[in-house]
């Protein structure tokens, strides 16, 4: 006897006891719901998932770092392609995107746009990182 399943059938497992977490719900065929505070809204995840790929980019990164440590925490693009060894409108790319996501700033002066961290945006995004529920 073969303890194999013939082709084109499915092995079902035994029913045993069901791992159910203290305090959770069973409700039909939604399976669990686990007790506490509500899942992050699908909304949040979304900005989140924005603002964390928009960091997930070794270049970006770096000018994210370079605009930190600049006077007043702040850069010019123009200062900001050389280190880099990129060309400008790929700095200015790379600087669009953390400004679309919500974690540079951007401030037109004359001729030229500087850019400076949010307040608090890195900060709320390390938060996440370090939540436990």
């Amino acid at each position: 006897m073969s303890t194999f399943p013939e082709p084109g059938t499915r092995r079902i497992a035994a029913a045993g006891p069901a791992s159910v977490p203290p305090g959770a719900a069973i409700d039909g065929d939604r399976g669990c719901t686990p007790p506490g505070a509500p899942a992050m809204t699908a909304e949040r995840a979304g900005e989140l998932a924005q603002q964390f790929k928009a960091i997930a980019d070794p270049n970006r990164l770096r000018l994210i770092s370079l605009i930190s440590a600049g006077a007043g925490h702040e850069a010019c693009v123009c200062d900001l392609a050389g280190p880099l060894h990129l060309g400008q409108p790929t700095v200015s790319h790379h600087l669009r995107i953390l400004v679309d996501a919500g974690i540079l700033h951007r401030e037109k002066r004359g001729v030229r746009a500087y850019f400076s961290i949010v307040p608090g945006a890195l900060d709320a995004l390390a938060a996440v990182l370090g939540e436990t529920r």
